[in-house]
């Protein structure tokens, strides 16, 4: 029986996220839900916005979903981003993004690639000091964390019958750095391809030209894999090919654990409106269903009734609830 701790978090979080267990409940009815707090509503409660009480049942379920987080706009003492340290907490390496062309949404309709985001380190490290003149970011790249990415973007490749894997990364300027990530990533693939009768493609692109590339030729991309920063901004500006950040899915995984995310944020100014679009949240559910229950027949079916209610035309401003129930009675 499969577990899912659900964390909605703040803003549309409380909305869209139990649209999304509503959702793998109709097609895995004997999931088993429980219900964690984290966030910037928990922070300002308990005094942090990760709780180790939500840590341990995220641990205990192996999978959660996670809706999203207000973070502040300012240095608050003591916060943390939420999402952040659930990554460095749980081992939540990997940053799945596929983007794929949906009805009636979708600029055009051959858009179908997956980006693999390394999730740990680079500038997101977390190691920054200032002496109030100067501030410094240290983007840290180790081969460790570059080969494990990209034997998950392998793995996922072998998994989803993909050819083809495009590197990203910026080594003419930092060859030490984006040098190693690079020449740690075409290691992990070269070994894989002399050991298999089905050898990935393989070519690289600078950081900059990738995302020309993705403005004037998104069709081009089979599966891209990149460093921290670089995956964050390209991920969110191919978003764009599948309809926008609200019909953005994603999954940040792990060795042992995963966790679905929407890759919208809180939105504040609709939050409490029940008019939030649900589709982001449910289709990084059955990114969960799909990758790590590997319960491909359920996601399909999750997928295909997304794909449906699209091509009816649905008005996607008609709220959350009608939008799920849309969604439903496709399943």
């Amino acid at each position: 029986m499969p577990k899912l701790c659900v964390l909605p978090g703040d803003g549309i979080g409380q909305e869209v996220i139990p649209a999304a267990v509503e959702v793998l409940q109709a097609v895995i009815p004997d999931i088993e839900v429980v219900t964690a707090e984290a966030g910037w509503e928990c922070f300002r409660q308990y005094g942090t916005s990760l709780p180790e009480e939500s840590l341990e049942a995220v641990r205990a379920c192996g999978a959660g979903l996670f809706g999203a987080v207000s973070s502040p706009s300012y240095k608050v003492e003591g916060y943390r981003s939420t999402i952040l340290m659930l990554r460095q907490a749980l081992g939540l390496y990997a940053n799945i993004r596929p983007v794929i062309s949906w009805p009636n949404v979708s600029p055009r309709d051959d858009v179908d690639m997956i980006i693999v985001r390394e999730n740990s380190e680079g500038l997101y490290s977390g190691r920054e000091r200032s002496d109030g003149e100067t501030a410094v970011a240290e983007r840290v790249i180790t081969r460790k964390a570059s080969q494990r990415i990209a034997k998950r973007a392998v793995m996922l490749a072998q998994l989803l019958g993909r050819k083809c894997l495009t590197i990203v990364h910026k080594a003419n300027v930092l060859p030490l750095s984006d040098g190693l990530f690079r020449d740690s990533v075409r290691e992990v693939i070269e070994h894989y391809n002399e050991n298999t009768r089905e050898p990935l493609a393989v070519d690289e692109l600078l950081v900059d030209v990738a995302a020309l590339e993705l403005n004037a030729r998104p069709q081009r991309f089979d599966m891209v894999v990149t460093t921290n920063l670089f995956g964050d901004i390209l991920s969110d500006a191919a978003a764009y090919w599948g309809g926008g950040l609200g019909m953005a899915p994603s999954l940040n995984w792990g060795d042992e654990i995963a966790v679905a995310e929407p890759v919208h944020g809180s939105a504040p100014d609709i939050a409490g409106k029940e008019i939030a679009n649900p589709i982001a949240a449910i289709l990084s559910g059955a990114l969960l269903v799909r990758l790590v229950w590997q319960n491909k027949m359920a996601a399909e079916r999750i997928e295909s009734a997304v794909s449906d209610t699209l091509a009816s035309n649905i008005d996607l401003t008609i709220g959350t609830a009608a939008i799920t129930e849309a969604i439903l009675k496709q399943l």
